[in-house]
């Protein structure tokens, strides 16, 4: 049942929107953590367990930054670097009104956009406690990865914020001027002719001739 805008809980339940870009938003992450985590178990030395994760790694951080974040949440964001050096933010967001965000794939999309780090976070402590100072290193580029990631996308989320506030707030005002507007046109003019009309002066007669 639909009452206005609202879906209450008697629908069908939504399903995802895109389960492929889904699946590989979250299929990059747990490969790169899944082999870091049982890389002493395959023996293949330093070197190859390096080369692999970062290969992950990457792949993972150009699905998100091109593919997921556009599909699954309607928002992009890239950097650039001018002519002199100077770098800056650029942030892409779907038009209000353009498409409806399935809630499913911004769930999927946020909570593994926001855990990810933490998961590094915690192997870095766990290599730290080792005195693993060579596998602390992928921990490193895994974090600095998943964490550029996450300040784009929430920097692109809080302008795509502002820019929803900003029009809400034109919205409002020219609401404001229109019924204003209305709401003069049925007042009466105090400049108006509503008033009783000035007699001119009486006519005289011709000029020389006296009134008996």
């Amino acid at each position: 049942m639909e009452q206005g805008n609202t879906i209450t809980s008697d629908q069908p339940r939504e399903g995802y929107g895109h389960p492929v870009t889904a699946f590989f938003h979250i299929a990059f992450k747990a490969s790169a953590i899944a082999y870091y985590i049982l890389s002493s178990f395959f023996g293949q030395g330093f070197v190859t367990d390096f080369v692999v994760c970062v290969v992950l790694l990457s792949l993972d951080f150009w699905v998100v930054k091109n593919v997921s974040g556009r599909l699954l949440v309607g928002l992009r964001w890239w950097n650039e670097v001018s002519q002199d050096g100077a770098s800056s933010w650029r942030f892409e967001s779907l038009e209000l009104g353009e498409r409806q965000i399935n809630k499913k794939d911004s769930a999927v999309f946020w909570t593994t956009l926001y855990l990810t780090p933490l998961a590094w976070i915690g192997l870095g402590v766990l290599a730290f406690l080792k005195f693993s100072w060579d596998y602390l290193l992928i921990v490193l580029v895994a974090f600095m990865l998943a964490g550029s990631n996450l300040a784009g996308y929430y920097r692109c989320s809080r302008d795509q914020q502002a820019k929803v506030k900003d029009l809400a707030n034109s919205a409002i005002q020219s609401g404001f001027r229109a019924a204003v507007s209305n709401a003069g046109s049925f007042l009466p003019n105090p400049f108006g002719g509503g008033g009783r009309q000035q007699q001119g002066p009486q006519q005289q007669g011709p000029p020389g001739v006296q009134r008996v």
